[in-house]
């Protein structure tokens, strides 16, 4: 699974990474439920702050293709947006079931409710410099099964491309009413999203740690879905509807890209943030897990 995140890219980066034609970053930009659009208005981009603990319900950057808002041209123009993470249908009745769908499952989201008029064309990608995830060792785990330690002990890691490169996260967003705002109002329209994963990799990392899990499956079954530049494009493009035509991109990343190492265990506070999160350890900080 996905539930925490680096992102410290600029939008001058991200640009120049994917593309990007228009930036604008302001929290509810439009809405799209009977082709009206509104929101607030562009704010400064200097706005987008890096941040290394990303968690659920935060606004987080996103690119995206789509027409410009009150452009004559229907043109889908490459935008870079923020997004709520955590995707709230259409047809919810409230926003409040939001920061339990943060991730979709590669395998099913074409058929899920939630998701599959999302998946047909409102594809996106989450910019990351990498996730983290939690282990537990099988020790720590049996004892609180017993019953004998309230909660297990965990050790977190971060994963990122060996190369340095960003992390783009296949994600799906949509377009949520208000109904209890005018239309006019700022958050009258939430733009949510979720991120895509897939099995973890059980072949051996690009690169390891000294000590510890030798694949990405020795961390968690699960994985946030990396998409390659190859298939950003099509990934992105929102008259590719076919939903056959779309699961073809949904195909695992070549193996060895990746790197993971322990990090300190203040990533598992929220509240912390900054560089030092993502900084190697010499070994787990809790005990010895492998």
């Amino acid at each position: 699974m996905c539930g925490r995140y680096a992102a410290t890219r600029s939008p001058e980066d991200l640009s120049e990474i994917f593309g990007v034609e228009k930036t604008e970053l302001s929290e509810a930009a439009e809405g799209q439920e009977d082709g009206h659009e509104a929101g607030a208005s562009p704010v400064p981009t200097e706005t987008l702050v890096p941040d290394w603990n990303v968690a659920p319900t935060k606004e987080v950057p996103a690119i995206l293709d789509r027409p410009v808002k009150g452009s004559d041209d229907p043109r889908p123009v490459r935008q870079l947006r923020m997004l709520t993470w955590g995707l709230v249908p259409s047809w919810a009745t409230s926003p409040d079931g939001g920061a339990r769908m943060i991730n979709a499952r590669a395998e099913t989201v074409h058929e899920k409710p939630a998701y599959r008029r999302a998946f047909a064309s409102r594809r996106c990608i989450l910019p990351a410099d990498g996730y983290y995830e939690w282990v537990t060792a099988p020790e720590e785990r049996k004892l609180e099964e017993e019953g004998k330690r309230k909660r297990a002990r965990k050790q977190p890691y971060f994963v990122t491309p060996a190369d340095g490169s960003v992390f783009a996260m296949a994600g799906l967003y949509e377009f949520w009413r208000d109904p209890s705002l005018p239309g006019d109002h700022p958050r009258a329209w939430w733009v949510t999203c979720s991120v895509l994963t897939t099995e973890a990799e059980t072949a051996p990392l690009g690169v390891g740690p000294a000590e510890g899990p030798r694949a990405l499956a020795d961390i968690h079954p699960r994985m946030p879905l990396m998409l390659t530049p190859d298939k950003w494009d099509a990934w992105l493009d929102p008259s590719k509807t076919d939903v056959g035509e779309v699961r073809e991109l949904l195909g695992a990343p070549p193996e060895g890209l990746m790197r993971a190492y322990p990090v300190a265990t203040a990533v598992s506070n929220v509240r912390n943030n900054g560089p030092g999160l993502v900084s190697e350890l010499d070994g787990p900080e809790v005990g010895t897990l492998f």
